[in-house]
């Protein structure tokens, strides 16, 4: 399978799959421009590596402690704010010559159960259009700005893809995009010259994820289907095939706290919506218990591998059950259907 993202929800996505699977690759972004990547990205010329980072420890089959000191942050002198990883990154790149071949190493080193790939093999940036004819430039920006966004391009373009993630792509049984922030994590994947025709020409199952909360200066008020709306302004009406999202009440004090922030629960809104109609929908409890309404990483391996996966020689962990509360439903929920709340932008 091939998965695209980045931020905080691809590596809870890696960090399932691998009790599954070892036969997943990971598409990641690389336009973000804040904190410690950004500053790299800035000093050095070079690709931001921290959601790279992320998705390698993720699926590193390695030391525990190796691990650590990976996603291990400074907090003072010259170095506060830097994740070792990064500078690790950073370095190698050096010594290797390319980002691309450095992280192809680190594959190595780390002994990566599948594969993390850079989406982009040069610097690019993401720019925002809203709806009132301005514009954003870079992930930072567009966070912040409260303008709806109408879509969004890389720029310089077109960006080509890589021939490792074009023959990931031709090989998939599956395509997973998301969880992860709409249009500065899941999106910019999506736009990668050619990289659509080519998955249309495979003809596997396409799936997002849905993220739990709205996230401030992306999906200000967006339900679900606002969200693939979103997919298919920038990709076509035929994307994606199935959706799976967390159906379940979040605790009093979770939702205060995003409260604090302008976020809330991602209303499940596709019931009795035609242009919905044939869109598989699944929902589960996908809530991880933590004072973040992020997924849980196992709770949705389980559920792709119950639906997608089960069945496959390369299935290590048969043992496990999926959620209880999974529901699925083939096309659009029927009005019986619960639509509540759900829960994070990871």
């Amino acid at each position: 399978m091939v998965a695209f993202g980045g931020g905080t929800g691809m590596s809870t996505l890696l960090a399932g799959l691998r009790k599954f699977t070892e036969n997943v690759t990971a598409v990641v972004t690389v336009t973000d421009n804040g904190g410690s990547s950004g500053r790299l990205r800035n000093d050095f010329d070079m690709l931001p590596p921290g959601d790279i980072r992320n998705c390698l420890v993720a699926l590193a089959d390695v030391d525990p402690l190796i691990s650590k000191a990976f996603q291990y942050r400074f907090e003072e002198a010259e170095f506060k704010g830097h994740c070792f990883g990064n500078l690790f990154i950073t370095v190698l790149t050096r010594i290797v010559g390319s980002f691309e071949t450095s992280i192809l190493e680190l594959n190595r080193l780390l002994r990566v159960k599948g594969r993390v790939l850079p989406a982009a093999g040069r610097k690019v940036s993401l720019v925002a259009h809203h709806t009132d004819g301005t514009k954003s430039t870079g992930e930072v920006s567009i966070s912040r700005s409260p303008k709806r966004i109408e879509r969004v391009e890389l720029r310089p373009g077109p960006v080509p893809v890589s021939k490792e993630i074009m023959e990931s792509v031709e090989a998939a049984d599956l395509f997973l995009f998301g969880p992860g922030s709409l249009y500065t994590s899941v999106v910019p994947n999506l736009l990668l010259q050619g990289l659509m025709e080519q998955i249309r020409a495979n003809g596997s199952p396409r799936v997002y994820i849905g993220n739990i909360m709205t996230q401030p200066g992306e999906t200000d008020g967006y339900g679900l289907s606002d969200h693939v709306r979103a997919l298919r302004a920038h990709v076509g009406d035929d994307f994606p095939d199935c959706v799976i999202a967390h159906e379940g009440e979040l605790p009093p004090r979770v939702l205060e706290k995003y409260q604090a922030e302008a976020a809330v629960p991602v209303a499940l809104d596709l019931d009795g919506k035609a242009e919905f109609s044939g869109l598989r929908v699944i929902f589960g409890d996908l809530y991880d218990g933590s004072s973040n309404a992020r997924h849980d990483s196992a709770r949705l391996a389980q559920v792709l591998h119950k639906e997608f996966l089960a069945g496959r020689g390369d299935s290590d962990s048969a043992d496990l059950e999926s959620p209880a509360s999974v529901a699925k439903v083939d096309c659009v929920p029927s009005t019986n259907t619960p639509g509540g709340a759900a829960g994070k932008a990871d």
